[in-house]
């Protein structure tokens, strides 16, 4: 775990090139960059490797003490949790901005921590502007003089740093002593899933035997742990929901949308399994998007997206799916991730539904149809043969009569709370119960298949992140899609399952020519993807592979997984069709007349030898 690091942790003002020396020391491009202010905010962390050593690098958000508004001062907040852990503080200054009030206020703010900290003055591009670092002593800490975008300088400060860590809480690897290099964050883990072993060589048809290995599945990606992409437009609880997964304040919340701007890493563990969570920043259409920083973090998101297995769509139940919604779960669907629809912000949407039915009830056609419901469960009752369902009724009953006593003469009631609160609520049940709460999201469930039909295999599950409600129901179920994505078929049952299970003729396509499959074979995972042979030289109508896909499903079940279909040829077919050793047109009608006699051939059997 990165805990157990030594943790260099990078300070300072705004604009500084803060990112720019957090992505030089860990290698990587995870932090955006660019020359607006204020784009980092949340804590970003990575690890670096120098003289054979492992260290956490950590980069903070551009600090503004004084500030009182809420997203400097979360800044402030996520700094100082970072500054807590760290090792070494390493306070970013501008050579070219000289020392600013700023500046030697953050110099304070760190002495007082009573953590070893050294000043890196940034953007010393050349040997003559060393001199320009001179006035930063001032601050009464190791100066260092760097670009961090063209690395000068930067391996006196990581040598600095591993001279004030300790040597017990510093992790070598022997085998490459004395390079002075740096990698990109990797965390290895033990796989949480097993696949199923492949099928012998002696349950394979040889004539595809070939096939059995042409595709392999990338080994690095089992032994990770999962990775979980928090996507969503932006303002819909993404960065909340995060925060309600790991337990701690982990990003930013705020009302503000677009708050979030990088994505966001945190590993966590749960019930022995590791999981890492990435929060991304809100996803808007292009023409929403102005600042550079803006289409940054959508790229940024995309890119968090694809380097992830299981894509978490955050939808805000209050306003329902709508069209970027639909949007984004069309990159996670063909990125090929597996989905789970998280519908926040549950309690919200409740609360809004029992309103609009208490502000329904209380016109004519509520009073209408609330008389109408009396009289159908009246009629239900005389049928009922129940005593305590007929108990129950004359108990309805009478609340409902005392709430017409206590009616006023413009049809409210003012002494009285109202026996129904939601159209079809249950009798003798006051105010908006469980039953109508769970048709709610019945129906709910329905509108957002209706939404997002492309995203029919995807589980769907209700939650607020802010009160933690059915919010425990997530990991489970992260855990479920995970092992559907990695679910391997083998190729024998595969095979008897086309040959005895299913009606291929049942599959609709616009070609005349039958569809025929000779040969399935699961090629590999994560998402699942089958290798079929066919006797179709073009690739299969969308309408049949959406019907090979749902026979699959309701065979072996892949929820939340995309299943993929790639098509070949089948061997003996290639074999004819080759220009060696098929024949002509011309010689294969004359050869048909020959067998066939002097009848004109049929339209489709001309058509045939035509292909």
């Amino acid at each position: 775990m990165s805990s157990k690091l030594p943790s260099l942790v990078i300070v300072g003002r705004p604009n500084v090139g803060k990112s720019t020396l957090f992505n030089r020391l860990t290698g990587t491009r995870r932090a955006i960059v660019t020359n607006e202010p204020g784009i980092t905010r949340d804590r970003i962390y990575g690890k670096a490797e120098w003289l054979g050593h492992k260290m956490e690098i950590v980069d903070t958000g551009g600090i503004v003490p004084d500030d009182k508004a809420l997203i400097p001062q979360e800044i402030l907040r996520q700094a100082n949790i970072a500054i807590k852990k760290a090792s070494l503080l390493v306070l970013v200054v501008d050579s070219q901005a000289g020392l600013t009030p700023l500046d030697e206020e953050l110099g304070r703010l760190l002495r007082a921590t009573g953590k070893s900290f050294v000043v890196a003055v940034n953007k010393v591009d050349a040997t003559s502007q060393e001199n320009n670092a001179a006035v930063f002593h001032r601050l009464g800490a190791p100066i260092f003089p760097i670009a961090a975008e063209h690395g000068t300088g930067v391996d006196d400060l990581l040598d600095a740093a591993l001279s004030q860590f300790s040597l017990d809480n510093v992790h070598a690897i022997h085998d490459s002593v004395g390079a002075r290099h740096t990698v990109p964050a990797f965390h290895p883990s033990p796989s949480t899933n097993e696949l199923e072993p492949n099928a012998t060589a002696f349950d394979v048809d040889p004539e595809y035997a070939d096939a059995e290995n042409e595709f392999k599945d990338d080994e690095s990606q089992e032994s990770r742990p999962t990775q979980v992409a928090i996507i969503g437009r932006p303002n819909v609880g993404k960065s909340t929901l995060l925060n309600r997964m790991v337990g701690e304040e982990r990003s930013i919340v705020s009302p503000i949308p677009g708050t979030t701007m990088d994505s966001v890493d945190t590993e966590v563990e749960h019930e022995g399994r590791t999981y890492t969570f990435v929060d991304t920043a809100g996803i808007r259409r292009k023409g929403k998007t102005t600042l550079v920083a803006e289409k940054l973090s959508v790229v940024m998101a995309r890119r968090g997206l694809e380097r992830c297995d299981v894509a978490l769509l955050i939808v805000d139940s209050e306003q329902g799916v709508t069209q970027g919604d639909a949007q984004i779960a069309s990159y996670a669907e063909q990125s090929g991730r597996s989905v789970i629809i998280v519908m926040n912000k549950w309690d919200l949407a409740v609360e809004a539904s029992r309103q609009s039915a208490e502000r329904d009830a209380a016109t004519s056609k509520g009073e209408a149809r609330r008389a109408a419901h009396d009289k159908r469960t009246e009629a239900a009752a005389k049928f009922t043969v129940s005593a305590r369902a007929g108990a129950k009724f004359k108990a309805g009953e009478a609340r409902a009569g005392a709430n017409r006593a206590n009616r006023g003469k413009d049809g409210s009631n003012k002494n009285a709370s109202r026996a129904y609160s939601y159209p079809g609520a249950t009798q003798g049940v006051h105010g908006f119960s469980d039953l109508d709460k769970s048709r709610l999201l019945f129906d709910y469930e329905k509108l957002v298949r209706d939404k997002l039909k492309f995203l029919s295999y995807a589980p769907i599950v209700f939650l607020s992140a802010k009160t933690g409600d059915r919010a425990t129901k997530l990991f489970p179920l992260i855990d479920q899609v995970a092992a559907a994505r990695r679910k391997r078929i083998p190729t024998p049952d595969l095979n008897r399952w086309l040959k005895e299970d299913i009606d291929l003729q049942r599959g609709t396509t616009p070609k005349a020519r039958p569809v025929k499959i000779y040969y399935m074979t699961q090629a590999k995972t994560s998402p699942p993807t089958f290798l079929i042979f066919t006797n179709q030289k073009t690739p299969l109508h969308f309408s049949y592979q959406r019907f090979l896909e749902n026979q699959l499903r309701e065979k072996w079940d892949f929820p939340g997984a995309p299943i993929r279909f790639i098509q070949r040829l089948r061997k003996a077919e290639r074999d004819t069709r080759s220009d060696k050793k098929a024949e002509s047109r011309a010689e294969a009608r004359e050869a048909e007349r020959r067998q066939h006699g002097p009848r004109l051939m049929r339209e489709h059997e001309t058509k045939e030898i035509d292909e």
